[in-house]
């Protein structure tokens, strides 16, 4: 099934706005108190403002403010936005919001306001996704996600890149290539029930 045929159909899109905006509404409400928390937990631990907020690239390639939980010092020895497993920047705190994906939550708000959705390519910081070409460009045609078959294929990210001499050039020649294609795919032929799946495997460890 097509892109053009599915995705980008009226129906298709329709269910999936419903879908995520009912349940980040839901979601918002249910763990409001947490993300508070967390923030609170956040902006004492690092000093700074407990939510981080990073341009990423959204549909068609506009770029928007992600927010989530700060789980990270700022330090001046990293020029890199590639995160390892063990990296000397994660706070005591940020580890277990890491770790239990609560740092995530914050998302719940760009999902709301339409700039994610819950399945999706995850949003690239520029550089990566921006500069697509080709067919490969399928991908940016859908709201980036909190989840997918990319995300949960690379779950343990920062691990494998732990293992790496040069994390920064792995992530941009191996992972990036493959996470591209398994997005592309997703596009390509998107089912709503698919969605469905990956949100389960997500929640569930599967």
């Amino acid at each position: 099934m097509t892109l053009e045929s599915n995705i980008q159909s009226l129906s298709s899109r329709i269910i999936k706005r419903c879908f995520d905006l009912f349940f980040s509404t839901l979601g918002l409400f249910a763990t409001g108190w947490l993300i508070l928390l967390a923030f609170l937990a956040a902006s004492w631990d690092t000093k700074r403002n407990g939510f981080f907020v990073q341009t990423r690239v959204g549909k068609n390639g506009k770029p928007f403010k992600v927010i989530k939980i700060r789980t990270m010092k700022d330090s001046p020895k990293f020029g890199t936005t590639v995160t390892i497993n063990n990296d000397p920047r994660i706070t005591r705190w940020g580890r277990f919001f890491r770790k239990t994906k609560i740092d995530e939550l914050p998302q719940l708000i760009n999902i709301f306001i339409g700039d994610m959705s819950f399945v999706g390519p995850r949003p690239d910081v520029p550089g990566f996704a921006d500069r697509l070409t080709g067919e490969d460009r399928i991908i940016l045609s859908v709201r980036p996600g909190i989840t997918g078959p990319a995300t949960l294929r690379f779950r343990d990210e920062e691990e494998i890149l732990a293992r790496q001499v040069n994390p920064e050039r792995y992530n941009r020649e191996v992972i990036f290539s493959e996470k591209v294609r398994l997005n592309r795919e997703y596009v390509e032929k998107y089912s709503f029930w698919k969605d469905i799946k990956y949100i389960c495997q997500t929640i569930f460890g599967k």
